[in-house]
């Protein structure tokens, strides 16, 4: 058995000039990065390009081929690796020997490019998250966990099915919300990523705090980081959903000994649900990624929202659409990484008032068209009387129409929500309006007529056609 590193890959090499059939084994195992001479590797290059370009895989033709390369292959020296290997059958052995003392030459570099940032006194959370990642690669092996035979991506889909019929499925985290859920064909793909984007004050942070707290309570896990808003605003309002009481009244009024007694078993419930949030005002791509890491089994992830996350010390020397192309991609990696749905906001810009109906459109998203693109799914808010001067106030419910605008793994549609932005709540809506309003009405213990004036009363009417 051959212990040294280059006596392997020269092995390797040499097996493939003996026996161009094994090389299928080899780009399973090796990619051209971990030869360390630079002729093995040009070697091995040139016999992956000629068997792509179905041509012969023998020394002749390797040797001509990578003379039009230019690359420094002799005659003499192809003649030496087929002396010194004694078989090509042992080349799954040399292979392997390659791809190890190419892992440790990658962590000793690693370790070495670690002590650089941090004698360079680069950002901690930058560093520790180039450490994961980097660690992670490794741990991956080479190329061959990348490709599935069809059977075995047979077999992962009918596991798939087998969890899901047992009702253990976890490739996907429904929102809690039915009509929601229909729409996106079940609920949001294990590792996609979806923007949910609106025009300020529409309430963006209310629906995804609805949907945060439905899924800790029905999946697990939930980190909630937010950008906007601190701590003891987020609790207020979700408090404010579960005991009734408006969150300004929790943040900066007095309360009576009833509400006290509401806000205790509201508390009592939340502290059961495990949602967490994060403490720092600014954080970068990375140091989500740290904090995702830190909960355990983790089932969604919420950002609120996308254009306050920090571009980082190298991203600050970038213009805007750069570096949010940049955190858009990142956010994308970091979902299919951890394996888990990650719920994005995101502001639309200016364009939506200048239109007549005001529905946003995907070409409102702001920054850059990276956004659309690396999303899996695209929802929009909108509420009429977010326009309306005379929209009702206190506790009346909005209608909200939440539009599914792109899915890449079901359709596409509306569905009808009222929402009570006062208590935080998110109503679900049937498909008749009429009956659907009055118990979102009742809910919040409003009167329809004593709350919705007579533009309301008109748009209900236009709903029901």
């Amino acid at each position: 058995m051959m212990t040294d590193g280059l006596e392997a890959e020269q092995a390797v090499v040499g097996s493939i000039l003996l026996d161009g059939q094994c090389l299928p084994v080899v780009e399973g195992l090796l990619r051209p990065e971990d030869f360390v001479l630079e002729a093995d590797r040009a070697i091995y290059r040139t016999a992956v390009a000629l068997a792509r370009a179905n041509r012969p895989v023998d020394p002749l033709t390797i040797l001509e081929e990578a003379r039009t390369r230019h690359a420094d292959v002799s005659r003499e020296y192809l003649m030496q690796l087929m002396e010194i290997t004694p078989t090509a059958a042992n080349v799954e052995l040399y292979a392997r020997q390659v791809r190890e003392q190419s892992v440790r030459r990658a962590i000793r570099s690693l370790g070495e490019e670690l002590q650089r940032r941090v004698d360079g006194h680069d950002e901690t959370a930058a560093i520790l998250a180039q450490a994961g990642r980097r660690v992670e690669e490794l741990q991956t092996g080479g190329v061959g966990g990348d490709l599935l035979a069809p059977e075995e991506s047979l077999l992962a889909f009918f596991d798939h099915r087998g969890k899901v019929d047992a009702g253990t499925a976890c490739r996907f985290v429904p929102t809690g919300f039915r009509d929601i859920d229909l729409l996106l064909g079940g609920g949001m793909l294990a590792g996609g990523m979806y923007i949910l984007a609106a025009r300020p004050g529409m309430g963006k942070t209310t629906v995804a705090l609805n949907i945060a707290d439905r899924v800790a309570e029905r999946s697990g896990p939930v980190l909630f980081v937010s950008l906007e808003m601190d701590e003891e605003q987020l609790t207020a309002k979700r408090l404010s959903r579960l005991a009734g009481i408006p969150g300004s009244r929790l943040l900066m009024d007095q309360l009576t000994e009833e509400e006290y007694q509401k806000l205790a078993q509201a508390s009592a419930k939340l502290s059961r649900l495990p949602l967490h949030i994060n403490r720092s005002p600014s954080v970068t791509v990375d140091d989500i990624a740290l904090l995702a890491r830190q909960v355990k089994d983790l089932r969604l992830l919420v950002v609120d929202y996308i254009g306050k996350i920090s571009p980082g010390r190298e991203g600050r020397r970038k213009d805007r659409i750069e570096y949010m192309t940049e955190i858009s991609g990142a956010l994308k990696t970091l979902a299919r990484t951890l394996r888990i749905p990650a719920l994005v906001l995101c502001q639309l810009n200016r364009q939506t008032e200048g239109q007549r109906d005001r529905v946003p459109q995907l070409s409102h998203l702001r920054d850059t068209g990276a956004i659309e693109q690396d999303a899996d799914g695209v929802l929009f808010l909108y509420r009429a009387d977010y326009y309306d001067r005379h929209r009702p106030g206190g506790f009346a419910p909005s209608p909200l129409e939440i539009i599914v605008a792109k899915n890449r793994h079901g359709g596409t549609g509306t569905c009808e929500m009222a929402a009570c932005l006062a208590l935080s709540k998110l109503h679900p809506v049937s498909n008749d309006p009429r009956r659907a309003w009055q118990r979102a009405c009742a809910a919040e213990g409003v009167g329809r007529k004593e709350h919705t004036p007579a533009e309301n009363e008109k748009r209900s009417e236009e709903r029901t056609g």
